[in-house]
C-alpha cells in the first residue's frame, strides 16, 4: 500500500472516531452559534467559520484530539487484516497471551468453592449512605481479608516470558537475534546503544536537562529559568505535540501537571467531571468483590509507604472508580489481551450472551486471581452484547484477590500522580489515559517495542553489550540480572525510586511516547552498581546490593550509560 492510500485510510479512520465524540458535537454547536454573529459573511462562510473556530480555541482542541488518536490507535491495514493480527502480528505471542489467560482461569477454578463470596451485589440503602458519608475517609476501614490468599508470584509471569519461543525461527546461526546468556530467547528487534543515542538525542551530555545538577555549557539556574519560560508558553498555547516534545528534557515541578494533562489530552471538561461522579455513584450503589481487593492492595503498598500513605483515600477512590469504567475498554482495540467475560445465568458458553466483567475489562492489578461462579446484579453500566439488559448474570471470570502476580501495578501507578493533582476527577482522567497508553503494556504479552517482552530483551541486550563481564559473572552465580530487574520494569520503577526521580523518568516516557527508557534505566542501575556486583557470590547478595534505589538520580544514570561510554 502506497503512502497516499495509507494516509487516506488513517484520515478516514480518525474522522470516523471523532464523529462520535463529545468534542465533535461541541464544535458543531459552536459553529452553528457563530453563524448569528455579524462578522460572518455568506460569501466567505467557510473561511469565516474556520477563522472563528481557530481564534476561539476549538481548532487547537481538534488538533490535540487528532494527535491523541494518532498516538493510541493502530494504523489501518489494507487489505483489512483480522483484528487480532493487527493488534499482535506474531502468532506465537497471541498464543502465549491466550494461554496465560486460560492458565489463570484454570488454576483459579479450584478456588471457586473456597471463596463463597458474591462477586457483586447491590448495596443496601443504609450501606450506601454510610459509604457516601465516608467517601473521603475510606482509609479508616479495616476489612477482614484474611481468607484472601496469593495464587501466583511475579516470578510466574516472568517464567512465562522466559519460556517464549518462536517455533518458526532457528536462531542457531544468527547471533544478532539470539541471546546466549539471557533469559529472553525471542527474535525481536530492540535498539542497540548507537540507535538509542540517535533516538534519544535530546538526552545527550551537552543538552540542558531538568534532573541534572550541573551543565557543561550553561549554569543550571539560567537553563531552568529559561526552560520554565518556554514551558509556560507551551501550556499557554495548549499544543499537545509541543508539550510532548518539551517533556523530553523534563518538566518543572510547577508545570508538570498541566504539561502531562496536555500531552494526554486530558483537560477535565465538565463532562469528565460528570463521568467521574457517575463512576463514584456506581461504587456507592454496587459492591464488587474487587473493592476489597483494592483495599488490600492499597493497605499492603501505598499505606505502608512513607511517600504515599497520605494519599490513601485518593487511591481508593481512583481505583474503585477505575474498576467500573467501561471507557477503559478502548485499549483492547490495540492490546493483545482480551477482557474477561461472563455469561447470563443458564446461557454459559453462548457468545451472544457474554458480558465483560469487571466493567472496565481489566482484571484488577493482573494479580492474584481467583475464579468464581456467582449471581451478579447487573449494574447500569454493565451491558450485554447487543445492548440487551438482563437482571442477573452468572459470572465465571478471573478476578484479582491479592498483591503478588504482577507486582501490584495499578496502585503504584496511581500513587505518584497524587503529587500532581488534587482534584480526584483530574487525577482519575490522567491515570486512566496513562494506563490505556502505557501501563497496560507492562502486563500483556506482545511484540510491541514498549511491551514487557521487548523491555526485558532490551535490558538484557544492553547489559550484555555494555558490561559483558558483569552479566556473565551474575549468570554464573545464579543471579540472572533480569530476575532482579523485572520487578522494577513491570512497575515502571514506581515504588523503587524517590518520587521526584520517578516523575523525571515518566517525563521522558511521555515525551518519547515509549516505555523503552525504563529498560535503559534498569541497565544503567546495574552499570552504576557494577563494582559491588562483581564481588557478590549469590543471588541474595546481588539483590542486597540493588535493594535500595531511593537515592539514585535518574537522568545522570541514563545520560552516562548512553552517552559517556564508548561501545
Amino acid at each position: 500500500m502506497d503512502e497516499g492510500s495509507e494516509l487516506s485510510l488513517t484520515i478516514a479512520h480518525i474522522v470516523q472516531r471523532l464523529k462520535g465524540s463529545h468534542l465533535h458535537s461541541q464544535i458543531e454547536r459552536r459553529a452553528q452559534e457563530c453563524l448569528h454573529q455579524p462578522d460572518i459573511k455568506l460569501d466567505s462562510l467557510k473561511e469565516d467559520v474556520r477563522s472563528f473556530l481557530k481564534t476561539s480555541g476549538w481548532e487547537r482542541q481538534l488538533q490535540n484530539a487528532v494527535y491523541r488518536e494518532l498516538q493510541v490507535q493502530l494504523p489501518p491495514s489494507h487489505p483489512p487484516a483480522p483484528p487480532e493480527h493487527i493488534k499482535e502480528p506474531l502468532a506465537y505471542m497471541r498464543a502465549a497471551q491466550a494461554g496465560w489467560e486460560k492458565r489463570v482461569l484454570k488454576s483459579l477454578n479450584s478456588m471457586s468453592t473456597e471463596l463463597g463470596v458474591p462477586l457483586a451485589r447491590m448495596r443496601p440503602a443504609a450501606e450506601q449512605k454510610e459509604l457516601a458519608n465516608k467517601w473521603n475517609e475510606m482509609g479508616t476501614d479495616e476489612p477482614d481479608l484474611a481468607s484472601v490468599r496469593p495464587v501466583y508470584a511475579p516470578k510466574d509471569f516472568l517464567e512465562l516470558l522466559v519460556s517464549l519461543r518462536n517455533p518458526n525461527h532457528d536462531g542457531s546461526e544468527d547471533v544478532s537475534v539470539r541471546s546466549h546468556w539471557g533469559l529472553i530467547q525471542v527474535p525481536l528487534n530492540v535498539r542497540d546503544i548507537p540507535q538509542l543515542r540517535r533516538a534519544y538525542s535530546e538526552l545527550n551530555l551537552t543538552s540542558g536537562q531538568l534532573g541534572i545538577d550541573d551543565h557543561a555549557h550553561i549554569h543550571p539556574d539560567l537553563f531552568e529559568n529559561e526552560y520554565v519560560q518556554i514551558g509556560k508558553k507551551v501550556v499557554m498555547e495548549q499544543d499537545s505535540a509541543a508539550a510532548q516534545q518539551y517533556s523530553r528534557q523534563g518538566c518543572s515541578t510547577g508545570l508538570r501537571a498541566d504539561l502531562w494533562a496536555l500531552i494526554l489530552n486530558s483537560n477535565n471538561q465538565p463532562q469528565d467531571v460528570m463521568h467521574y461522579e457517575q463512576l463514584t455513584a456506581g461504587v456507592i450503589q454496587h459492591d464488587l468483590l474487587v473493592d476489597n481487593l483494592i483495599y488490600k492492595d492499597v493497605k499492603l503498598t501505598a499505606s505502608n509507604d512513607d511517600y504515599y500513605f497520605v494519599f490513601e483515600d485518593f487511591l481508593y477512590q481512583v481505583l474503585l472508580c477505575f474498576s467500573r469504567d467501561t471507557a477503559v475498554l478502548e485499549h483492547f482495540k490495540y492490546n493483545s489481551a482480551t477482557p474477561p467475560r461472563s455469561f447470563i445465568q443458564g446461557k454459559g458458553g453462548e457468545e451472544e450472551c457474554a458480558v465483560v466483567y469487571p466493567p472496565n475489562g481489566v482484571i484488577p492489578f493482573h494479580g492474584f486471581s481467583m475464579y468464581g461462579e456467582y449471581i451478579l446484579p447487573l449494574s447500569s453500566h454493565t451491558k450485554l452484547a447487543g445492548g440487551k439488559p438482563q437482571q442477573y448474570i452468572t459470572v465465571c471470570v478471573c478476578v484479582c484477590v491479592c498483591v503478588c502476580v504482577f507486582a501490584c501495578l495499578l496502585c503504584p501507578a496511581v500513587a505518584p500522580l497524587c503529587f500532581l493533582y488534587n482534584e480526584p476527577s483530574k487525577l482519575y482522567s490522567v491515570f486512566r489515559e496513562m494506563y490505556i497508553r502505557y501501563f497496560f503494556r507492562l502486563h500483556s504479552i506482545s511484540s510491541s517495542p514498549s511491551g514487557i517482552v521487548s523491555l526485558c530483551l532490551q535490558f538484557e541486550r544492553l547489559l550484555q553489550t555494555h558490561l559483558p563481564q558483569l552479566f556473565y559473572h551474575l549468570r554464573q552465580i545464579g543471579a540472572q540480572p533480569l530476575r532482579i530487574a523485572f520487578k522494577w520494569m513491570v512497575r515502571a520503577f514506581s515504588g523503587y525510586l524517590s518520587t521526584d526521580q520517578l516523575l523525571l523518568l515518566w517525563d521522558r516516557v511521555l515525551g518519547y511516547d515509549s516505555l523503552e527508557v525504563v529498560a535503559v534505566l534498569a541497565a544503567a542501575v546495574f552499570a552504576f552498581r557494577a563494582e559491588n556486583l562483581m564481588e557478590v557470590t549469590s543471588l541474595g547478595s546481588a539483590e542486597a546490593v540493588l535493594a535500595d534505589l531511593s537515592t539514585l538520580k535518574v537522568m545522570p544514570l541514563i545520560q552516562i550509560f548512553l552517552f559517556a561510554t564508548a561501545i
